[in-house]
């Protein structure tokens, strides 16, 4: 049996058919839909599983690997800076290997689209001694899946699974497998020099660890010198490449005049790390020269070591930064060969003017940002990790390091500031709800702690929008869809405490930059401290929300005279500039308005007026 899916969907089907049962993750682009599907899957076929949402990357792998020390199997899901945040527990779970069967799925993200890193996972299994499968297509990414599983029970190690972003959503018919039911009940036997183990012990664990991962480099499984595309003529240069890498590289070999493709041979690697140690000696031997293609760092190359018949990322024959696309591969394949460099048609056009991202029609952040320049002009305004990062093009953010950072920042601007007796200008951390839940919480205990002063300015848009919508804490919903405990913003932050704590809705736009002086007043008082202002309203993007706002007629008068301002202070998708206007006057986009009304007082003009309802 056959079935069109999705490579994030083929991953959860490949966990599934080899007993997965337990699996935590926590949202990011591009591994946000292997947990919906996972349980979505599950629930059609009756098969009795535990899915959840887990607040960050690295409780969604703690938890993951409990499961796998009772014996089960389980998966711990997340995108490549995720591994960053779960690298604690990571490092450790190598050394303490698994009962059951772990599966640690790390989605890479190549260029980077929508990360702040173009990180390469693979980098990180060799680091932490993690063995790595590399999958190149949808099919490969379910057979993976399960073939990660399977090692990891029989290794009794932890797995990753490096997905990529091209592969997590591209689609391919997939050949369905029959599902595992796995009924063995959960047994915890207790090891203390194991499961608690002391410096000494963990001396005698990485031990083995390092013996199991020598072992695995010299498994004829993963010999990929002895590959079926061997061609019967020796060819004078060999490529090595694994991953997507792999595939964009065999179109790219399938494209070339027959005479041309004939000069070099392609080698898949499944498992990038460990790399098999005899197959990289046997293709030196074999080959005149050889090419390693792989996003996004030399893993493979580095484990080859310096050799001059090598050329890769290290050498500059594949640049050392951004993904690969097949005139890169094409460029690395004439200077391998040394013939003449290809000729691209393209590169001499003027690219297309491209336009940047900007935040959603009616989003209640727009206004939130709006309202902060407003209330809190010519203050630091410190940024994370989120849709509302978009701030950046309002000019309301001025620093965006990692999730939770701005809270951080936010304590350290006035530290910093404070101890060198320098003027202290309003300060401000922006954060969302869901990256607060993720790792604001105990930021904001160290800044409270520490006795730092600002406001902290909470989006609360009742989602995990970025990523999917994936509900939060907040929500009393569980990733299965059944209820849970709501846990309250306003509970925490008070458990953190903070005393001075105002909910607004952003639409009531005067009550907000009202609120936000008000507690940089708080915040310079003798006896002030940490003010925090919720700004709540629920994302357009949830369909009750869209339903739920009054749709307002909105039109600009004559009375605009192309100023610009409404486009540049709030940037809505829905203002754009007139066609063929030599004033260069704005009007509404009718299909792109929402009808929240939030512009209207924006224009300095009064040009934008509501019409009707």
């Amino acid at each position: 049996m056959q079935q069109v899916m999705l490579g994030n969907e083929a991953i959860a089907r490949g966990l599934l058919e080899k007993g997965c049962t337990f699996i935590y993750a926590y949202p990011g682009t591009p591994s946000s839909e292997i947990l919906p599907a996972f349980i979505e899957q599950a629930s059609e076929h009756a098969v009795a599983i535990h899915g959840h949402w887990s607040v960050n990357e690295k409780i969604a792998l703690e938890s993951a690997f409990t499961a796998a020390m009772t014996g089960l199997r389980s998966a711990a899901v997340m995108k490549q800076v995720g591994l960053n945040v779960a690298a604690d527990a990571f490092l450790s779970i190598a050394y303490l290997g698994v009962t059951g069967g772990l599966v640690v799925i790390s989605a890479d993200d190549p260029g980077p689209n929508s990360s702040q890193t173009e990180q390469d996972s693979r980098m990180f299994a060799l680091f932490a001694k993690v063995a790595v499968f590399d999958p190149a297509t949808p099919q490969e990414a379910a057979l993976f899946a399960g073939r990660a599983l399977e090692l990891s029970a029989e290794i009794g190690l932890p797995v990753l699974l490096r997905p990529t972003a091209t592969l997590c959503h591209a689609r391919q018919n997939i050949s369905l497998k029959s599902i595992i039911r796995d009924s063995r009940n959960p047994e915890f036997v207790r090891q203390p020099q194991r499961w608690a183990a002391t410096p000494k012990h963990r001396l005698q664990l990485h031990q083995k660890l390092n013996q199991k991962m020598l072992a695995l480099a010299c498994d004829p499984r993963f010999d990929f010198a002895d590959a079926e595309s061997r061609p019967t003529a020796p060819a004078p240069y060999g490529i090595i490449a694994s991953g997507c890498a792999w595939a964009l590289t065999a179109d790219v070999l399938s494209s070339l005049p027959q005479d041309e493709a004939r000069q070099f041979v392609l080698y898949k690697v499944d498992l990038p790390y460990p790399l098999h140690k005899k197959a990289g000696r046997t293709l030196l031997l074999r080959h005149a020269r050889l090419l390693v293609v792989e996003e996004s760092q030399p893993v493979i190359e580095y484990q080859l070591g310096p050799q001059e018949k090598i050329c890769g990322r290290n050498d500059g024959t594949i640049p050392n930064a951004g993904a690969l696309t097949p005139e890169i591969i094409r460029t690395a394949l004439a200077l391998l060969s040394k013939r003449p460099l290809p000729i691209n048609p393209a590169a001499d056009e003027a690219a297309a003017p491209g336009k940047r991202p900007s935040l959603c029609p009616g989003c209640p952040h727009r206004s939130s940002f709006y309202a902060l320049k407003k209330a809190l002009p010519h203050g630091i305004y410190a940024g994370d990790i989120g849709c509302y990062t978009l701030g950046i093009n309002l000019n309301a953010l001025d620093s965006c390091l990692c999730m939770g950072a701005s809270i951080s920042q936010a304590g350290s601007f006035y530290q910093t500031l404070a101890h060198c007796g320098a003027d202290i200008p309003p300060l401000a951390a922006v954060i969302g709800d869901s990256t607060f839940y993720h790792s604001g919480i105990p930021a904001l205990v160290n800044a409270r702690w520490e006795g730092s002063r600002f406001v902290l300015f909470l989006l609360d848009n009742s989602t995990t929008a970025m990523t999917g919508n994936q509900p939060t804490p907040a929500a009393g919903l569980r990733a299965d869809g059944s209820r849970g405990p709501a846990l309250s913003l306003e509970k925490i932050i008070q458990g953190c405490g903070i005393e001075k704590i105002t909910v607004v809705d952003p639409y009531r736009r005067d009550e907000l930059i009202a609120a936000l002086k008000t507690a940089w007043q708080y915040c310079m008082e003798p006896d002030g401290g940490i003010a925090v202002v919720i700004a709540r309203r629920g994302c357009l993007m949830i369909p009750a929300e869209r339903k739920a706002l009054q749709h307002l007629q909105i039109t600009i008068s004559e009375a605009c005279t192309g100023c610009g301002y409404c486009l540049k202070a709030f940037e809505c998708p829905a203002l754009i500039r007139r066609i063929n206007d030599p004033e260069k006057r704005v009007t509404i986009d009718p299909v792109t308005c929402v009808g929240c009304g939030q512009c209207v007082a924006v224009c300095p003009q009064e040009a934008i007026q509501i019409t009707g309802s």
